[in-house]
């Protein structure tokens, strides 16, 4: 289409946005008449990038800090990291393990820690870098003193926007990321003709921190009269060339008014309002393929929204998100603190309850998980797809020793299936080096992946021995893909998945050696993720890989957390071998290691071990809690509890205490539901919102924005309300005195079913239940129980345990009074 036809018919489509928007939620706000359990809004702009708010279609993201005067849009593209396709397999690693196994054992744990560094390290150490891509700066006129100032995100349909009066204009902007036509459009209107006058300015990003590296290098130019184009490559970074290329673009449409380009700037003036669509690609197509033309993916998105008008854009945007965020509704007790900014509902729940900005909190979580994964797209990592920072904290990369896992902990719950295949993706590419590492750093069949990954989906040890000897990242990562099978049921997927899990269960099987006990099969060499136990010897030691002073080393046998991972990972083959039709040596072989691992052991203090061995943390108040990692997200230690081992579990959460960082808390509440303790895990959340919770909702891993902690505060709000872990369907099992009522529609439980309850008093007063795949259901009984279908009365056994089972039909609905 002609540029000028393509303006003519935008300009006839978009006379008002307003009609495409059903809400007026600057009014809703004034009138407290909108949902606050959706809604995030603030009367001040964002003061800082972490207090910005985010928009994402899965592939681009921005972080919208509402400024009048200068408006600062930054943007984010997923694939542009540092570096390019590299490989950090060392060959012949495996020749050394015996020997670090040997000295394991003998208690020569630093000897142990250096030959690991030595021979069984990655090279590279380190790994690349997620990167920001631009910030869209808009200079406006006539802007700087602004009254009766709004701005807001609305969880339910994904925009995010600002509002104020100037000079006696009413001027408003609306943001939003599409995901059916691949754009960020900013939407821009006034109440008064011919008020919008603006300097865009569209400005790239590079390393000045490490002028060593920075060959990331960058050009900004007009676009014709309507537009400004960045065009970039990405950093060589640690010998690795940086591959990378990448174009960014804006397109103005004004209605009325001029336009013209000036150098970098697009000047706008005189305008009824103005429409901006911004694109971004890279030549990004696999982790070992860098081909594509950027330039074309970004004419070919230009070319597609051309076809559409700016209504259809929006519409198809909206219900694109609906189409996921609507699955789920809670509603928790709304206060008269309900409805004030975002901010002061934080300061006012430490001492007067609003219930609701827990489930603000949990659809929060699901929001992110929409705008950062979505098929086809990669997995959220450490900062979602939100980056500001050319060397943002940990890289923003994917760390699995307790992070990427916890960004997916509410995706099989809260009804986003679809949103886990960039993780399922990941899994199956890391097989791709993990075979490599198998082989050559351990002698192993099958395949194996350690802390951290990036892009290239490099899986070798990696940062150093105090974190590298954490081996079973791939296993709980395999653990997220049985999760998948068990809230679907789907065999087809099974049968996809079955020999990635089977590739892990392969290397465990070789890597696992006897203890010096005779007892045990355990790991050697591990560690418990990041945490140096007072035993060994351990002493403020030089790390000559690190090149600096650590507490010691975390080197050890048979860390708790990897014998409660194998011990879930073990048992999950097993069942899944089971449903295939599959029993021979090798599962006989997997059955007769799991009775073999170590088990869940109480220490001399009363507190469950983190170690084999009776060690203790030298950290008093530690982060992780990775020797609870059966009681949850696992399964393991809830199976095996008993009045002596829950007095264990608990000991350890007094001892590390209820604050610490957003992902430590939002694992604390999950961890105080299982226990069944619900007012604890509201009491930590209320911590979190305090210390490690940005104006934004995004949390903080002490002062870095991450991603995890809001995904966990999700995965624990539903816990609190609901569990599914030992395929019973328990409802309101950790329920705060705060939350006496509420309702939870279109959560999601194992077996593939999907609920809708309220509760009242804290006792359920409606329950149905949609059976997605025709299972087994399985309810906590109580007096006088009534199950019906259509109308008709559905029968159920009564097992001497209280628990009622019952047939279901697949697609049909029960209702339970």
């Amino acid at each position: 289409m002609h540029r000028s036809l393509f303006c003519l018919v935008v300009l006839f489509l978009v006379s008002a946005m307003g009609k495409a928007q059903q809400t007026d939620i600057p009014a809703a706000i004034s009138s407290k008449t909108f949902n606050p359990s959706t809604l995030l809004w603030y009367n001040t702009p964002a003061k800082k990038w972490e207090d910005a708010l985010p928009v994402g279609n899965g592939r681009l993201g921005a972080m919208v800090f509402g400024k009048n005067g200068e408006e600062r849009i930054q943007l984010n593209e997923e694939t542009v990291w540092s570096g390019g396709p590299y490989s950090t397999v060392v060959k012949g690693g495996y020749k050394v393990l015996p020997e670090i196994q040997q000295k394991v054992f003998a208690g020569k744990y630093l000897e142990a820690h250096n030959l690991f560094g030595r021979n069984l390290m990655g090279y590279p150490v380190e790994q690349q870098k997620y990167q920001g891509l631009a910030n869209l700066h808009l200079f406006f006129k006539g802007q700087d003193s602004v009254s009766d100032y709004k701005r807001w995100l609305n969880l339910e349909d994904g925009v995010s926007g600002v509002s104020y009066s100037a000079g006696g204009i009413r001027y408003q902007r609306e943001v939003f990321a599409s995901a059916p036509d691949q754009v960020i459009v900013i939407r821009i209107r006034a109440d008064k003709p011919g008020s919008i006058s603006f300097t865009a300015n569209l400005r790239g990003v590079r390393n000045q921190t490490h002028s060593n590296y920075a060959t990331d290098y960058f050009r900004m130019d007009p676009y014709g009269s309507d537009g400004l184009v960045l065009t970039g490559k990405s950093a060589d970074y640690m010998g690795v060339e940086g591959k990378l290329r990448y174009e960014a673009r804006i397109k103005a449409v004004p209605e009325g008014g001029s336009m013209r380009t000036d150098g970098v700037d697009l000047i706008i003036e005189n305008a009824d309002a103005v429409t901006l669509y911004f694109a971004a690609a890279t030549n990004f197509v696999n982790y070992k393929d860098v081909s594509a033309d950027q330039h074309q993916r970004v004419n070919d998105y230009f070319k597609k929204v051309e076809q559409r008008s700016f209504n259809a854009i929006l519409s198809a945007a909206v219900a694109d998100h609906q189409h996921y965020f609507d699955r789920v509704a809670l509603s928790l007790p709304v206060t008269a603190n309900s409805f004030l900014p975002t901010p002061e509902r934080v300061q006012q729940i430490q001492s007067l309850p609003d219930p609701a900005l827990a489930a603000l909190s949990y659809q929060f979580g699901r929001y992110l998980m929409i705008a950062s994964s979505r098929p086809g797209t990669q997995p959220a990592n450490l900062q979602g797809i939100w980056n500001d920072d050319m060397n943002p904290a940990w890289d923003s990369k994917y760390t699995t020793n307790i992070n990427t896992e916890m960004n997916y902990w509410p995706v099989e719950s809260g009804n986003l299936p679809e949103c886990s295949e960039p993780l399922f993706k990941m899994v199956k590419e890391l097989t791709d080096q993990g075979s490599q590492v198998a082989r050559e750093h351990y002698g192993a069949r099958g395949w194996v992946f350690h802390q951290n990954t990036d892009l290239w989906r490099v899986a070798a040890p990696m940062d150093g021995p105090t974190w590298g000897t954490f081996t079973v990242g791939g296993a709980w990562l395999c653990t997220q893909l049985w999760e998948h099978y068990q809230y679907t049921m789907d065999k087809d997927y099974l049968k996809e998945a079955f020999p990635v899990i089977e590739g892990s269960v392969t290397f465990f099987l070789d890597f696992l050696v006897p203890h010096p006990n005779g007892k045990w099969l355990v790991t050697n060499p591990s560690t418990s993720p990041e945490n140096f136990p007072d035993g060994g010897g351990n002493k403020p030691y030089f790390d000559e890989v690190t090149a600096g002073f650590r507490e010691g080393t975390t080197i050890c046998a048979g860390s708790s957390i990897d014998m409660q991972i194998l011990y879930d990972l073990f048992g999950y083959y097993l069942e899944a071998a089971r449903i295939m039709g599959k029993e021979d040596a090798f599962v006989q072989q997997v059955r007769s290691a799991r009775e073999k691992l170590v088990p869940p052991q109480i220490g001399r203090d009363g507190s469950l071990q983190e170690w084999a061995d009776d060690w203790r943390s030298l950290e008093k108040n530690h982060r992780h809690f990775s020797h609870m990692y059966g009681l949850y997200p696992g399964k393991v230690l809830y199976e095996k509890r008993t009045p002596a081992l829950i007095e264990a579990y608990k000991k350890v959460l007094e001892e590390r205490g209820d604050a610490s960082t957003g992902f430590s808390r939002a694992w604390k509440m999950a961890l105080w539901a299982r226990l069944e303790d619900g007012n604890r895990a509201n009491k930590i959340y209320k911590g979190y919102l305090k210390d490690q919770c940005c104006n934004s909702f995004f949390a903080l891993c002490g002062r870095a924005l991450q991603v995890d902690g809001s995904f966990g505060v999700s995965a624990a709000v539903t816990e609190m309300l609901m569990q599914s872990q030992e395929g019973v369907i328990k409802l309101l099992p950790a329920l705060p005195d705060e939350w006496n009522e509420g309702s939870f529609k279109g959560v999601c439980a194992r077996g593939a079913f999907e609920l809708d309850f309220a509760w009242k008093n804290k006792e359920v007063t409606r329950l149905s239940i949609l059976s997605k795949a025709g299972q087994e259901c399985r309810l906590v009984h109580r007096p006088g129980m009534r199950i019906s279908s259509n109308g008709k009365k559905i029968s159920y056994t009564i097992q001497p345990n209280g628990i009622i089972s019952f047939g279901t039909v697949k697609n049909a609905v029960y209702r339970v009074e």
